[in-house]
């Protein structure tokens, strides 16, 4: 049982302005002990304690108590403090965290109750998620009950294994289906971001190959090039060799298998298709000379659509590695831009030094 005492409160003017505190009402709290506070104080803190402090039945009573039960004394006490002065102290919070955060819910004490979200934030262990999440659930936190969901969703094996999970699997049904629920969804959507950047990947390597291959028709690589241009034989490899490389050789195959003419060559038909895809992409008029085979004719027969729905397929391709293509070329300029301000910068610096020392001599 506690043992009754008189509010630190009253012997710490600096928590409550003025010369002195009136106390005129008790805090009654489960384990017997009678907290002194002050009516208007609790009032302006609290529409709830004003609310039950304005009753008639208070109003007629000569000495006017207010029970808050079901959660520790001290928890109480620091409660009642905490409407006193708007200061809680980590010890406090890490101790009767729980506790403070159901009072601050049920007395609408909105500060106490984001310094208590926060503080159970910082202190969630496998252990007591469950248990933390049941209260958020029943206090209205949703910052603390979509961190407890996130944790369940990250560590579920080991969530499982506790005694808290066994608990609710026998009590609260809704509650574990929400969290397999949520559970399936953070899947899904993992499952989604994956693909998506897979894709995202695939674009981003057709278009570097239409970089590569317009390098290697046009000013040529280590050893395919364009053909009115003869290759230095000591011509050392570019920054992208290892996709020119694969190019290469695929274009050196294209050029010389014999499936292709019949269609029987799987490589020769990825060829083919990277040749389509420059066309689809490449700025230059029909009229030109571009210097990447078959783009001309791929322009010309692009007018005669023939299946629109493998037409529609294949333009959505080409926007997707155009804005890949634009994406590559703003990282491009921005990692160009930095190396500039980098050099400027130590340029600078060795201006200034060589000044420096020649003042100095």
């Amino acid at each position: 049982m506690c043992i009754s005492s008189v509010s630190p409160l009253i012997h710490k003017p600096d928590h409550v302005s003025g010369d002195s505190v009136e106390t005129n009402l008790y805090i009654l709290t489960s384990g017997g002990r009678r907290i002194p506070a002050s009516a208007k104080i609790l009032a302006a803190a609290s529409p709830v304690l004003e609310s039950i402090i304005d009753s008639p039945r208070n109003r007629r009573s000569s000495e006017k108590n207010i029970p808050i039960l079901g959660v520790p004394c001290d928890a109480v006490q620091v409660f009642v403090s905490f409407l006193y002065s708007n200061r809680c102290n980590e010890e406090h919070l890490k101790k009767y965290g729980i506790h403070l955060l159901a009072l601050a819910h049920v007395y609408l004490v909105p500060q106490l109750k984001a310094q208590c979200t926060k503080a159970l934030i910082g202190r969630l262990t496998i252990e007591n998620v469950v248990d933390v999440l049941q209260l958020a659930r029943l206090c209205d936190a949703p910052d603390l009950h979509l961190k407890c969901m996130k944790l369940i969703s990250n560590r579920f094996k080991s969530v499982e294994q506790t005694e808290g999970w066994k608990f609710l699997q026998n009590n609260d049904p809704y509650l574990e289906l929400e969290i397999l629920k949520f559970i399936d969804e953070v899947e899904s959507r993992r499952k989604s971001t994956r693909k998506h950047l897979q894709e995202q990947s695939l674009y981003f390597q057709l278009s570097e190959a239409m970089d590569c291959l317009h390098h290697i028709c046009t000013e040529g690589c280590t050893s395919v090039g364009p053909y009115d241009k003869e290759l230095s034989k000591n011509r050392a490899p570019c920054s992208r060799y290892s996709t020119c490389e694969g190019l290469q050789h695929s274009i050196y195959h294209f050029a010389n298998c014999k499936k292709r003419v019949n269609g029987g060559c799987v490589r020769c038909k990825r060829m083919w298709q990277l040749f389509k895809l420059h066309s689809s992409i490449c700025e230059e008029p029909i009229d030109s000379t571009c210097k990447v085979p078959l783009c001309r004719l791929f322009k010309t027969r692009g007018k005669q659509v023939k299946n629109k729905k493998e037409e529609a397929r294949w333009e959505l391709l080409v926007r997707k590695v155009v804005a890949a293509k634009a994406i590559s070329s703003l990282s491009l300029a921005k990692i160009k831009f930095e190396q500039v301000q980098h050099q400027t910068a130590s340029f600078r610096e060795a201006i200034r030094y060589n000044v420096n020392v020649s003042v100095a001599c």
